[in-house]
């Protein structure tokens, strides 16, 4: 898996950067396939003392895009949300394109 972190409007240290990679690089189990993952860190002023941590995940997966945006108090919780959600699109996008294998494998199996 290759993996890109970017980070926007600030450095990132070394310790949020890895903990990007490894959640990141988790996804490999789920879907076997070369993935490649770039991530965007950003942080968005919304004129309080907090500032919302905006974490963009896109993925390159044979077949298209899948992206997810999430927001969240810190980096950590929005990686970890947007983790979940690709997660499940990953198994989804695996499990059609096991579908479309399937289908043609039961044909010839048949007869």
């Amino acid at each position: 898996m290759n993996i890109n972190v970017k980070s926007v409007h600030f450095r990132a240290d070394a310790k949020l950067v890895t903990y990007v990679e490894k959640k990141i690089a988790r996804l490999t189990r789920y879907f076997d396939r070369n993935v490649e993952a770039e991530i965007h860190l950003k942080i968005q002023d919304n004129g309080g003392k907090v500032r919302e941590k905006i974490a963009e995940v896109k993925l390159h997966v044979p077949g298209g895009w899948m992206m997810d945006k999430k927001t969240g108090k810190t980096f950590e919780s929005a990686i970890n949300a947007s983790f979940v959600t690709l997660k499940r699109q990953l198994l989804r996008h695996k499990e059609k394109l096991g579908q479309r294998g399937l289908g043609i494998e039961d044909h010839y199996t048949a007869e």
